[in-house]
């Protein structure tokens, strides 16, 4: 009978291994879409709380000053009579003696939420009439993002324009004099410019160089001939290469090397970029090793391999 082994703190990590690495797996697979939900939503609530309620409000306002029809100083033979008929209309009392007509007070109460109070003022019931008539959800938000389309594209036109760019300085300039708000203004600006602008770099191969020392190979983009300074000294043509780093290839930094010590590599921009962000992980199919087959044996040497016979 064969003695029973404690187990080591090796073998209980070995048997724990296959639900870590399951577990991991698991996070692979839900973190990506779960972190692109919450970045949409992000954005969507940004933009609804800054944007839309604020022009949202504005428009209320503006429907409120132009079509508001609320009465006061009005006389009634009864003080407790609820409504009255004032030039073939008729009008609801409010609680703070002024008459709005019956029938918006009517759908404004009949479509209030649960939470939401009974008006008590002409404003607040035509704030929440003008809301369920004129502002509903399903209205407000295609016609927003269409006055937001148009909004950015005669911005944009206006932009390209000479005066347009010219106010743009002016306004930019005025900026750059304020000490704090500059520094954030100059953050953000180098943010949305990379996003937004049209002139990206335009990356003509990918090369691998020794770098940093001999012996350890790097990916780089080619963006181009480096300066002319640096091409006078090396005494032979250079090349401007980006050094994306992983496993995030938006941020890098610029070398200038000489082009005979690049080599030119089978993939494309694409294949690269997932190198990178994989980490290695990810290889293009036409750069992956294949495992040599084993050979199978010679057998014993003949003829003038075989071993000379010795003398006895």
């Amino acid at each position: 009978m064969k003695p029973i082994l404690p187990v080591t703190g090796d073998a209980r990590n070995r048997t724990d291994r296959p639900f870590r690495s399951a577990i991991f797996r698991g996070l692979g697979v839900l973190v990506p879409p779960l972190m692109t939900i919450v970045i949409f939503v992000w954005v969507g609530n940004t933009i609804e709380q800054y944007v839309m309620r604020p022009v949202t409000w504005g428009v209320r306002e503006a429907i409120l000053w132009h079509t508001a029809d609320i009465r006061d100083n009005v006389q009634v033979a009864d003080p407790s009579q609820r409504t009255v008929q004032i030039e073939g209309t008729t009008y609801r009392r409010l609680p703070n003696d002024t008459f709005v007509p019956e029938r918006v007070y009517n759908r404004a109460r009949r479509n209030r939420s649960a939470r939401q109070p009974l008006p008590q003022t002409g404003d607040a019931v035509y704030r929440q009439y003008i809301d369920h008539t004129y502002l509903r959800p399903y209205y407000i938000t295609p016609l927003f993002l269409v006055v937001f389309v148009v909004l950015l594209y005669l911005l944009g036109n206006f932009m390209a324009a000479g005066i347009g760019h010219f106010f743009w300085r002016r306004f930019e300039q005025g900026i750059h004099r304020l000490p704090l708000v500059r520094s954030v203004y100059s953050s953000v600006k180098q943010v949305t410019d990379f996003l937004f602008s049209e002139s990206n770099i335009e990356y003509t191969r990918v090369v691998a160089v020794e770098y940093p020392r001999e012996g350890i190979w790097s990916l780089g983009f080619v963006t181009g001939e480096s300066l002319v300074d640096i091409r006078g000294i090396a005494n032979e043509p250079v090349v401007s290469l980006l050094m994306c780093t992983s496993p995030a290839p938006m941020t890098g930094f610029t070398i200038t090397v000489r082009k005979s010590e690049v080599i030119d590599l089978n993939i494309t921009i694409d294949q690269a970029l997932q190198y990178i962000v994989s980490c290695g992980v990810v290889v293009p199919p036409q750069q992956l090793v294949e495992m040599a087959e084993p050979r199978e044996d010679v057998g014993e040497p003949t003829g003038a391999e075989q071993p000379a016979a010795t003398d006895a």
